[in-house]
């Protein structure tokens, strides 16, 4: 297996059951993802928890975060909701209540009707957060949604198979940012919302590319759960290993002092 496809793998959180009837191909969902980037979304029409019309074009003028779920799931888009939510209101303490929008949007477009978005926006308190939108579309305007973010997904036996994918755009509706996982660190989210609402850019290693980089390293799929998880025994082989380099420097550095200390006696006893 690629390095590529080893990454997008642990980046494709499985949301249903591992019963599916046709298996994303990882390679490909996540280069997809990823060359969506620059893609500018159009003003679709959608309908939020209330029922009401709420269009794109009304989240234009600040960045926007578009959180990808589907209301009947019950196990990666609840965690995604929950930490989500708790990574916004720490966004918005740095960055102010108004500088961005958020929007959880339902892609079950035959599930995630009003009654069921109200729940799951009730249920995670997501309306309660300044400028959090809860909305779904009708299938051809979903289907054109989620095009233009570049995100794959699959319909299997009790759910999906999809992409655990948070999209972040711009002011002008163009995707910035993707951002991968259920609970991915603060600053993943951050860094980007602070290049896009300060100006500032970072010439480092992005949040986001050292964060693929550890999941890579540290997330293993468990098929019993569907879900991803950290794979702690590779931390306690880093510690064991990092610990075997320093007792061998240390063995090491005192053989070379023991030597040192010979030559000098034996240099004094010649004189």
């Amino acid at each position: 297996m690629g390095l590529l496809k080893a990454l997008a793998v642990i980046l494709a959180g499985l949301a249903a059951s591992p019963a599916v009837a046709e298996k994303l191909d990882a390679e490909i969902a996540y280069e997809t993802s990823q060359a969506a980037i620059g893609n500018a979304t159009s003003d679709h029409v959608l309908t939020d928890h209330r029922g009401r019309t709420l269009t794109l074009a009304e989240l234009r003028g600040k960045p926007l975060l578009v959180s990808l779920i589907f209301t009947s799931c019950a196990t990666v888009c609840p965690i995604t909701a929950d930490h989500l939510r708790e990574s916004v209101l720490k966004a918005q303490q740095a960055l102010g209540n108004d500088a961005f929008n958020i929007l959880t949007f339902g892609f079950d477009a035959s599930g995630d009707r009003p009654a069921q978005l109200a729940g799951f926006a009730g249920t995670h308190r997501l309306v309660e957060v300044t400028n959090w939108q809860i909305a779904s579309a009708d299938p051809a305007t979903t289907e054109a949604l989620l095009t233009e973010l570049g995100f794959s997904f699959r319909a299997g036996a009790g759910g999906f198979e999809h992409v655990t994918q948070t999209s972040l755009l711009d002011a002008e509706g163009r995707v910035y940012r993707q951002m991968y996982g259920e609970a991915f660190p603060l600053p993943v989210l951050l860094e980007p919302l602070k290049e896009l609402v300060l100006g500032i850019r970072t010439t480092a290693i992005t949040a986001e590319g050292l964060w693929d980089r550890i999941s890579f390293l540290c997330t293993v799929y468990n098929p019993l759960t569907g879900a991803y998880r950290f794979d702690y025994g590779i931390f306690f082989g880093i510690f064991f290993g990092a610990l075997s380099l320093v007792l061998t420097g240390i063995v090491i550095f005192r053989l070379w002092l023991e030597r040192r200390r010979a030559l000098k006696r034996a240099e004094r006893g010649a004189i």
